[in-house]
């Protein structure tokens, strides 16, 4: 269903659009080398970077999927979140010093270094498919609300704000992201307050009226106590939770960019207190706002929300609900959002092209110079694949994007956190050993993944849901790499800086 355009929205929307242009073009002057283009020469503080990776986590998907999956369904998805504060601490303790121990640039250097290059090709792979899946994911949600205000079908929305924001990424690097972060995060924040106001203050009771008839229809549930394998029981969105913020703190090129273009390690600790602290009570405001869509369509009913998808149902409220003017600010806000959470992953994944794929293997020995243009070039392929991907999205049948993202994430994550998880906490674990039980554990994921998409009879399909995939695939890699280890003895391999055990006297020089 279409919303008529209302002129002023149209102009501040333009208005935001064109300003974030100019940031690009102004930071791009800037990028003269790749160690500016990628980590801004390490240079900044840790409430920038902070709230920089606030924007980047946040992106369309806290503010539109998050109160679709609480419409839909209830808060158990939340429960994945409230998991991140527990994981922190192991990322300010450990993760932090190990990627601070010299002048590295990706994760994923550190698995070359630990198991050697197929391991590090292995992850870079990887990491390259999730960062694609969840551009796309992002670009589809930020076009909804562009295409029901517009009228203009999806997919020409999803080509035309793909393309922009490409140019803008690729003109900008990682000093124009993450202060673009810094700003969405604000902006996040006040268009998620005007759009909580306008509900409480159009339902009859008031703000009280949410907690009463979401309390009637179980819409703050957090999901069973049960342990079940083949449903979202809150323990099974709890361990998902805690994989995938290790996962996230342990080998995301996006996360870990921000420790390392942080000024000191003292900087980068800060930055993660500060994510940490002000992360969840975003996720929870987000969940709550979805909650407070829902009473306000069950008290005041539309025949047009009956027609729309769950993602499209709190755009729809935004742009028929929110006054003019402060519509164009809100959708700004998703804009923002969305864009920050884009050009980090488009920005990181033309950071492990360069670094661990060109530079040790495709075009070795090659200058400085090349390196930033073919960073560039990435940056172009990268935004073609989140537009095709986006389009795909579009014309997929699901429960909401958030349900997908998860689902997503646990099918394609891979080994990555075992993988991190064996070199940092053990010794044993060698080369060879790795290899090994990453081939059982890729098989074991590609046929969990298969049977999650219901390609197979019902007698061969595994019986648990396809959350645990993740779980699963990591958990196997461990034990078969552990176990594999222990019969080839001892690792003889030089460790020294590489794991917990094997860390002292490397420490960051600007600590």
């Amino acid at each position: 269903m279409n919303v008529t355009a209302r002129p002023l929205d149209i102009v501040i929307i333009v208005l935001y659009l064109l300003g974030t242009v100019g940031l690009g073009v102004w930071f791009a002057r800037r990028n003269k080398t790749t160690e500016e283009y990628f980590l801004g020469g390490r240079s900044f503080a840790g409430w920038v970077i902070g709230l920089s990776m606030l924007g980047t986590s946040i992106s369309s998907v806290t503010f539109l999927a998050f109160p679709a999956a609480a419409y839909t369904l209830d808060w158990r998805q939340l429960v994945t979140n409230l998991t991140l504060p527990l994981v922190a601490v192991l990322a300010i303790v450990v993760f932090i010093p190990f990627f601070r121990r010299g002048q590295t640039t990706s994760a994923f250097e550190y698995l070359g270094d630990r198991f050697g290059d197929s391991v590090r090709i292995y992850g870079t792979l990887s990491f390259i498919l999730l960062q694609v899946i969840r551009l796309a994911k992002v670009l589809f949600l930020v076009s909804i609300p562009m295409s029901l205000l517009t009228g203009v079908d999806i997919r020409l929305v999803i080509i035309f704000v793909g393309i922009f924001i490409g140019i803008y990424t690729i003109a900008g690097g990682i000093e124009a992201v993450i202060w673009t972060d810094v700003v969405q995060s604000i902006v996040l924040w006040a268009g998620g307050i005007v759009c909580l106001a306008t509900v409480a203050w159009q339902l009859p009771d008031g703000f009280g009226q949410i907690f009463e008839v979401g309390t009637q229809h179980g819409k703050f549930n957090v999901g069973s106590m049960g342990f079940n394998l083949n449903e979202r029981t809150f323990w099974t969105v709890a361990l998902l939770g805690i994989v995938s913020w290790l996962t996230m703190y342990s080998s995301d090129q996006n996360v870990v960019q921000r420790y390392l273009a942080a000024k000191s390690l003292k900087e980068a600790r800060k930055a993660t207190t500060i994510y940490s602290v002000i992360a969840v009570p975003t996720w929870a405001f987000f969940f709550f706002l979805g909650t407070a869509v829902f009473v306000f369509y069950t008290v005041n009913p539309d025949d047009a929300v009956a027609e729309l998808e769950a993602d499209a149902i709190f755009p729809y409220f935004i742009l028929t609900q929110v006054p003019v003017g402060i519509t164009g600010m809100v959708i700004a806000g998703v804009l923002a959002a969305a864009m920050s959470s884009l050009d980090s992953s488009i920005n990181a994944i033309s950071t492990i092209v360069t670094v661990d794929l060109m530079k040790p293997y495709l075009a070795k020995g090659k200058d400085d110079r090349f390196y930033l243009r073919g960073a560039r070039i990435v940056a172009v392929i990268a935004s073609v694949l989140m537009i095709l991907g986006a389009i795909l999205f579009s014309s997929l049948q699901k429960e909401s994007m958030n349900d997908v993202s998860w689902i997503v994430a646990s099918v394609f994550g891979g080994c990555l956190l075992g993988l991190f998880m064996a070199g940092f906490f053990t010794t044993r674990i060698d080369n060879r050993s790795a290899l090994i039980g990453l081939a059982v554990a890729i098989s074991l994921n590609v046929y969990l993944g298969v049977s999650a998409a219901g390609w197979l009879p019902d007698s061969l399909t595994a019986p648990i849901h396809s959350y645990w995939t993740g779980i699963l695939v990591n958990l196997a890699f461990l034990i078969l790499a552990g176990a594999i280890a222990v019969f080839r003895g001892r690792n003889e391999k030089d460790l020294s800086g590489l794991t917990v055990w094997t860390m002292s006297g490397n420490r960051d020089e600007r600590e």
